[in-house]
């Protein structure tokens, strides 16, 4: 009994973090726009980096969890919540490629950049990179 109530408060504790990050990193409503136009390409981005043999394996495994998060249906925020729920992939998107944008580079990332440069020069500003 417990074990079991151990992990239940650690659950929720690591989902308030969770909550606490996306609100601390929320984007605004012009770059959350630009970012949602952009969510295919990012796609298209993760798949070609875990194809590209000079990503570190570190990096393809948050790539490959990112992927997951974004097609998987459940969300740690569900999309009925105000805000926070649509907002959510985007800053576990955000997170995972700001710290696999720094394992691999900005000359990486353009050279597996699928979409046009206006769309790049989003992500890095999304990125922060």
């Amino acid at each position: 009994m417990e074990l079991i109530a151990g992990l239940l408060v650690t659950l929720i504790v690591v989902w308030l973090a969770f909550v606490g990050l996306v609100w601390l990193y929320r984007p605004t409503r012009v770059m959350a726009g630009q970012a949602i136009r952009i969510l295919p390409d990012v796609v298209r981005l993760a798949r070609s980096l875990l194809a590209g043999g000079e990503t570190p394996g570190s990096a393809k495994v948050a790539l490959a969890g990112m992927l997951a998060y974004l097609l998987s249906p459940i969300d740690l925020i569900p999309d009925f919540v105000p805000v926070l729920g649509q907002f959510d992939d985007i800053v576990v998107a955000a997170l995972a490629l700001r710290w696999i944008g720094r394992r691999v580079g900005n000359a990486a990332l353009q050279a597996h950049w699928p979409g046009s440069d206006a769309g790049f020069d989003v992500l890095l500003r999304m990125l922060g990179l």
